[in-house]
């Protein structure tokens, strides 16, 4: 029950904003059901959240490590994407758990202040907004951890030079417009870092049974085929799928 309070509380940290911005004045007056511009502002920004957990969260690394996994081992089907992809979903939720949970911490105060309120009421959106305000910092301690520090000053050297000579001043490397690129460059980097571990034992096996077949004279066989078995038995027999998983969860610590 307490997963689902955390992805309600994302959910409501990163509609938040859009709401703000787009409600009039008298935001306290109506609710968005009279503003027709401002639910459709609102509904374009919940469409977004997925994707925003999806880039903000450990998610990219496991999915992208699980694939490389698969590759390696040499079976492009099997585990099936669909399992894979759940695979990520339950280990990012356990990674991510202790940082939903302070974000939790930190809104429920200001959601507290709106209870009673109608949803689509001003107060409602007055109390989302103070909820972002407060929510976004765990979040972004958790980003400026995992994030290399040249990939965060590369970005912010970037972000420095879009802008205005009037408006550089503004621009940190903490801004989430520069974290988030530079956390997703690096998580895109550890995953292949990972992806090139596990391809080494795999890759050894290839190559003997290769040389093996060569020297029986058995050219019409495929190495490949050969040596899937033996890549199998070998990952059963080290356990790879509780290596691999804890190795991926301790990356993050």
């Amino acid at each position: 029950m307490r997963r689902f309070q955390t992805l309600a509380a994302l959910a409501a940290i990163w509609l938040a904003p859009a709401l703000a911005h787009a409600a009039p004045a008298h935001a306290h007056d109506n609710g968005l059901a009279s503003r027709p511009l401002v639910l459709i502002l609102a509904m374009a920004a919940l469409s977004l959240i997925p994707f925003v957990l999806l880039m903000m969260t450990s998610f990219v690394r496991i999915s992208v490590a699980l694939s490389i996994l698969r590759s390696a081992i040499g079976t492009p089907s099997v585990p099936p994407t669909q399992v894979l992809t759940g695979l990520a979903m339950v280990l990012t939720l356990a990674v991510m758990a202790p940082t939903g949970e302070r974000m939790y911490t930190a809104v429920a105060p200001a959601l507290g202040m709106a209870a009673g309120a109608d949803l689509t009421s001003g107060e409602t959106i007055a109390a989302l907004e103070t909820a972002a305000d407060r929510g976004k910092e765990p979040l972004r301690d958790f980003l400026l951890k995992h994030t290399g520090g040249p990939d965060r000053a590369s970005f912010h050297a970037l972000a420095v030079k879009m802008r205005p000579a009037a408006e550089r001043a503004s621009v940190s490397d903490r801004d989430f417009g520069v974290l988030v690129p530079a956390f997703v460059t690096s998580e895109l980097r550890r995953a292949f870092q990972i992806g090139f571990l596990l391809f080494i034992p795999f890759l050894v096996v290839d190559m003997v049974i290769a040389n093996l077949l060569l020297a029986l004279g058995m050219h019409m066989l495929s190495p490949t085929t050969v040596s899937l078995p033996f890549k199998l038995l070998l990952f059963v027999l080290a356990d790879g799928w509780n290596l691999v998983i804890r190795g991926l969860l301790e990356s993050y610590l």
